[in-house]
């Protein structure tokens, strides 16, 4: 993907996005997400690199403005990757419900959410 989830935004929804989760800290080597796991979160990423990893090979790296863990919600699916912190990183927390909040208050949240599915897996 060429541009970042939060590039699709206006500063003010940037700042309602940020506002609506949970802003959180963890350290390098951490891995907030599991392969083969329910999809619970998502997160956005301020600060900071992860490692994608499908059985235990790196597939891709994600950094600042880029979202994780939203593809399993949106598929209602197990999570077909892990991630692991690179670096320490700052990201903004989002729910399942915080997702779904988000996607019915701002079309343009729903919309970059497909559009990220569509870059990732083509669907």
């Amino acid at each position: 993907m060429t541009e970042s989830f939060f590039s699709m935004f206006t500063p003010k929804e940037i700042a309602h996005i940020s506002a609506t989760g949970t802003r959180v800290h963890l350290p390098e080597g951490w891995s907030p997400i599991w392969e083969d796991t329910p999809p619970d979160k998502a997160y956005i990423i301020l600060d900071g690199t992860v490692s994608v990893r499908r059985d235990k090979e790196e597939i891709a790296q994600c950094g600042p403005g880029d979202i994780i863990g939203e593809a399993a919600i949106l598929r209602g699916s197990l999570r077909t990757a892990s991630i692991v912190a690179l670096t320490p990183l700052d990201l903004i927390h989002l729910s399942a419900d915080m997702l779904q909040q988000l996607s019915v208050e701002m079309p343009t949240f729903a919309k970059a959410l497909e559009k990220v599915a569509q870059d990732r897996f083509g669907s």
